[in-house]
This record gives C-alpha cells, sequence and structure tokens, in this order.
C-alpha cells in the first residue's frame, strides 16, 4: 500500500504543532487530553446536535456570517437554545484562534449539542443543563496527492421529512456507512443519488460536473446546500460561465469533461473517476483551475474587508 491508495477530502499535511492545541469547551481552554464531554452527552448519545467548518486565511474566517447564518438556523429548526449571541460566540472562536496563536491554514470545527442528560434517554427535556459548545481548531494544509475516486452507493441522504440534509447535524451514520461502502468498493469517497435516482452529493461535499463548458450541480433538494458550493454557483454566474442547479443522471456523470467537489476544507478537489470511469483527462481540468482561481480572489476580497 501507498500513501495514495487511499485518499480522503480532508486529507492534510502532518502538523506537530497539532499536539499542543487548545480546544475550546464551554468557555474554557483546554488541552486535548482534558478537552472532555459526559458520555450523558446529547451529542455523544444521541447525535443531538449541530456544527460548522470555518477556515481561516490571513487572519479571517471566511464567509464567517453565512456559516452562523446555518449555524443559528439549524439550531432554530431543532429547537435547541446555544445560548449564546453571535457576537459571543465569534469571540469564542476569536479566543481560541489567539490561544493557538494561529493566523492561516487552520480549520476550526464549531459543535453545539443538546447539553448533558439526566438520564440516557432520548426526550430532549432530559437535557436540562445547557448546551455544550466545543471548538476544535487545528493547523490544516490540505495535501490532496491525486484526484479523488468516487463509487455510487446505494445509500441516500434524508427526506426533508426524515433527516433533512440541510441540517449540518451531529448525526451522520448514513454518510458514514457510504463512505464504508464506497471504500470497499476501491474508491476514496461516495457519490450518492437522490430519490429520484439524480446525481446528488458525496458522502463528505457537495458535487459538480462540466460538460461543454457548463458546469452542472444537483438541485439542492437532497444536499447539504454548502457554502463553498454557494460561492462556487456565485463566481461562476459572475465571470459568465452557464452554471446551473438541475437534474442529471449517473450517465451525464460519466461523460463530463471534468468532475469536482466543493467544500469548505479542500474549496474545489478534482476527481478522477467514477465507477471505475475515468472522467475527461482524470486530472484537475481547466474549468476546475479557473473556478479554483475565481474562488482564490473571492477568498482574497473576503479577507480583505
Amino acid at each position: 500500500m501507498t500513501d495514495t491508495d487511499h485518499v480522503s477530502t480532508h486529507q492534510s499535511q502532518e502538523d506537530a504543532r497539532n499536539e499542543d492545541i487548545l480546544i475550546y469547551v464551554n468557555g474554557a481552554l483546554k488541552p486535548k487530553a482534558e478537552a472532555l464531554v459526559s458520555v450523558y452527552d446529547s451529542g455523544f448519545m444521541l447525535g443531538d446536535g449541530v456544527w460548522e467548518g470555518l477556515r481561516l486565511y490571513d487572519g479571517r474566517w471566511a464567509f464567517t456570517e453565512e456559516h452562523f447564518d446555518r449555524l443559528f438556523e439549524a439550531a432554530l429548526a431543532i429547537d435547541l437554545d446555544i445560548g449564546m449571541t453571535r457576537e459571543q460566540l465569534f469571540s469564542a472562536l476569536e479566543k481560541t484562534r489567539l490561544a493557538n496563536d494561529m493566523y492561516t491554514d487552520a480549520h476550526a470545527r464549531l459543535m453545539v449539542t443538546r447539553g448533558v442528560k439526566t438520564r440516557p434517554f432520548q426526550h430532549p427535556s432530559l437535557s436540562r443543563q445547557g448546551p455544550t459548545i466545543a471548538i476544535i481548531m487545528e493547523h490544516s494544509k490540505p495535501s490532496i496527492p491525486r484526484p479523488i475516486r468516487l463509487a455510487t452507493v446505494p445509500h441516500q441522504r434524508g427526506l426533508p421529512m426524515t433527516q433533512d440534509p440541510k441540517l449540518n447535524s451531529h448525526s451522520k451514520l448514513n454518510c458514514i456507512l457510504a463512505c464504508i461502502a464506497a471504500e470497499k468498493a476501491g474508491a476514496d469517497e461516495a457519490l450518492m443519488l437522490d430519490v429520484h435516482g439524480f446525481v446528488n452529493t458525496t458522502n463528505a461535499c457537495n458535487f459538480f460536473i462540466v460538460r461543454k463548458g457548463e458546469v452542472w450541480t444537483s438541485t439542492g433538494d437532497y444536499c447539504m446546500n454548502g457554502i463553498t458550493r454557494r460561492k462556487v454557483i456565485q463566481v461562476c454566474k459572475q465571470a459568465g460561465i452557464p452554471v446551473f442547479e438541475r437534474n442529471y443522471s449517473l450517465v451525464d456523470t460519466y461523460g463530463a469533461d471534468e468532475a469536482f467537489l466543493t467544500g469548505t476544507f479542500g474549496a474545489q478537489t478534482p476527481v478522477g473517476s467514477i465507477d471505475g470511469r475515468q472522467i475527461g483527462a482524470g486530472q484537475m481540468g481547466p474549468m476546475t483551475e479557473r473556478i479554483r482561481g475565481l474562488y482564490k480572489e473571492l477568498i482574497a476580497a473576503e479577507t480583505a474587508k
């Protein structure tokens, strides 16, 4: 086995500084070994919570307003009181950043659960001590040595009336099972279809294809509406690149000129093959490279504000 036999969309360079990071847990900054939550915590016990991933560029968190909008909207949707204002939560994020002396190439995972339960059962009224808020922040520079290999799996994201895929929920078991199925098929990650059989998303990222100069992604009805996804659509429109949120099938996908993934961590990650079929030249294509450049310009403008 070589280092490139398996690749993850969240693969990063090893950084020894991450052994000494301080983690925010309910107002306190603690070393890794001491950053603990109770086994009675709703997040551990039931996956009852929501989270956001944020990326640090040149001293600024990119698209903080959008990330906080989504976090507070998700908390409202699951009737979870975060117990902090947006300003207080941002102060906690900055407190953690400064304590870890981080300026760029850092990734934060901000997690909010319903908190510690009085008894080990499901009912939310058993969570009486207030939410648990944790922020893990690591030095993190993407290091993905080759384009990602995807495999189509039978697993789907939830329907809006079951577990709405627009929620960044702590409960990710269906995505984990999709990833396991893809790995067993010899791929890196899973390509998931929607309930109608149209191409939807991967287990960890949003998915785009390029066909004859056009950029396509799913309708967004059955996937996490990623902020990077939204920004890619935005930069394409601003640059005059035809971009469509639409239904399309695996037939369309196999015949694509390029394919790429989007997410806060990796921004735009090229896809080399799907179900053993090479996509385009099997490498990052010119449209993906152009969009990556446009996105970097957007980030530069964001962090210059």
